[in-house]
Formats: C-alpha cells, sequence, structure tokens
C-alpha cells in the first residue's frame, strides 16, 4: 500500500452533508482538508456504474487537477426488494426538472416502488446504506475502502436530522431512524474504537487503519 505522505488533502465532494460528516471523522487526526469546492473545481461527470468506478473519477479528477491526494466517496442506498435500485443512482432519484434535488421526492419514489412489489412487511423490505471511499493521487494511483450499513426500509420518513435518505432507514439493532439521530450518533467514530455505525464511518475506519496508523 502507498503510504499518504504530508496532511494536506483534497475532499472530493461538493454535497455539504458528506463534508461535514468527513469532517468530523478526519478532525482527531490533523489532516488540512480542503474540498474540491473551496478549490473552485467542477462536479465531473459520474458515469460509472458502480461506486467504485464513480468514487475513482471524483477523487482522481480533483487529485489531477490540484497535485494533492484526493479523497472521495460515492455511496448509495441499495434496497433489496427492488434489485438492489437505486444503488450508484440514488442521488438522481432526487433530481427535479430544475436540476435541483428533492429527497423527499426520492423517498416517496423508494416508496411507491417497494408498493408495486408487494414489499410491505418489514422482513419484505431490508436493505443497505453502501460507501466506497476512494484515495487517489495525481498520478492515477488509487485504494478504496468499503462500508456497509444493514437496515430496513421505514415509512413514513421519520426525523429531521442527516440527509438524503436518512428518515426512511432504520439501521439494524436500532430503533430510530439515521434521520432521527443526532451526527455524533450516526457517524461519531474516533480512533481507537472498534465498531462503527453509518456506512460511511465504516468505510472510513478502514481507511483510517490503513492510512492514518489508527487502531
Amino acid at each position: 500500500m502507498r503510504p499518504l505522505e504530508g496532511k494536506k488533502i483534497v475532499v472530493a465532494s461538493h454535497n455539504e452533508g458528506k463534508l461535514r460528516e468527513f469532517a468530523d471523522l478526519m478532525g482527531p487526526f490533523g489532516l488540512e482538508a480542503k474540498s474540491a469546492k473551496e478549490f473552485g473545481l467542477p462536479e465531473p461527470d459520474e458515469t460509472g456504474t458502480t461506486f467504485e468506478e464513480n468514487a475513482y473519477i471524483k477523487a482522481f479528477a480533483a487529485a489531477s487537477a490540484t497535485g494533492l491526494p484526493a479523497l472521495s466517496d460515492d455511496s448509495g442506498l441499495v434496497i433489496d426488494a427492488l434489485g438492489g435500485a437505486p444503488g450508484v443512482y440514488t442521488a438522481n432519484w432526487a433530481e427535479t426538472p430544475d436540476g435541483k434535488r428533492d429527497f423527499g421526492m426520492a423517498m416517496q419514489r423508494a416508496e411507491v416502488a417497494m408498493q408495486e412489489v408487494g414489499a410491505v412487511e418489514p422482513a419484505q423490505r431490508k436493505g443497505r446504506f453502501v460507501a466506497v471511499i476512494c484515495l487517489a493521487w495525481p498520478d492515477g494511483e488509487a485504494e478504496y475502502f468499503r462500508g456497509e450499513a444493514e437496515g430496513t426500509l421505514v415509512w413514513p420518513p421519520r426525523g429531521d436530522s442527516g440527509f438524503g435518505y436518512d428518515p426512511v432507514f432504520l439501521p439494524d439493532g436500532q430503533t430510530r431512524t439515521f434521520g432521527e439521530m443526532t451526527a455524533e450518533e450516526k457517524h461519531g467514530w474516533k480512533p481507537g474504537q472498534a465498531t462503527a455505525l453509518s456506512h460511511r464511518a465504516r468505510a472510513f475506519r478502514k481507511f483510517a487503519k490503513a492510512k492514518l496508523g489508527s487502531a
């Protein structure tokens, strides 16, 4: 594995929710992280068909533009009853005709789709959030770290914290959705902790162990 030299790194995202989560996760390691948005970089077209491909597209675009190693994640909601949809198209389901994103509409779309296939009982409504973190260097080399959080899709939405589909995702072993949890409860992993709850925190824990010397 290639060492991560220095403390400067680019977070290749324009998503404010993701940036907040990464800032919280990176804080204990003293990384000097700036977002692609702060560098004035455009968002590249995510043309991949897997989380790994899309994560690489974003990370390599930022790394090659700045000359710094770049970290990106591609994440999404995988619903078993829908054959894995929305998957890599999770954000696309929220797109409105005016180019904005409405996740209330996206959650409704997912619910309608599950109702149409008869997924009405909790056992029929299983799924997972997936996050793949890609660390890319300007020369194109990259490494990947994958985290998954299993759970059940609930309806109606519960809670107004988090972002995206959080209010309809009840993680296994919990009584509250991601939308009902504080940021600390959802992704508040710290160095040395053996477990993490959210998909992004689980992927970051693997990254930290491999590249930042975390236990």
